[in-house]
């Protein structure tokens, strides 16, 4: 045998073997497979029924918190007139909202309910 033929020979064998090594972790890998597959399926519930709960839903608290019993939100100042000329008064909310824009819109609007229709600029907003 020349010694090219032989490197030839060696490296087939090589190959050959590396492919049987190759099939064996396939096979072994499609065994595994195959287990935790039917493992599932076994212990998966039956698609028809909804598992039954025995927890109740969760309720919503009877009563919001009063603003004095706030621990976040904003205290929001405005400056309010009931008439046009009138000189600004001072307006002071406070929001449990955390955001700055809404506890402005539901201050301008307790604002609005409490008699001043106008109003002129946001004084101040205060995280609380």
């Amino acid at each position: 045998m020349t010694r090219r033929h032989r490197l030839w020979h060696y490296q087939a064998l090589d190959r050959l073997v590396s492919r049987r090594d190759m099939s064996i972790e396939l096979d072994d890998f499609e065994r595994n497979m195959h287990k935790e597959i039917d493992a599932f399926l076994n212990t998966e519930p039956t698609r028809g029924k909804p598992p039954q709960s025995t927890e109740k839903p969760a309720t919503k608290p009877a009563r919001r918190a009063s603003a004095s019993e706030v621990k976040t939100g904003h205290i929001v100042r405005l400056a309010v007139r009931t008439k046009q000329l009138e000189l600004d008064t001072a307006f002071e909310y406070h929001s449990t909202s955390i955001s700055k824009l809404e506890a402005q819109m539901e201050a301008e609007k307790a604002a609005r309910k409490a008699g001043y229709p106008i109003i002129g600029y946001v004084i101040d907003i205060q995280r609380i």
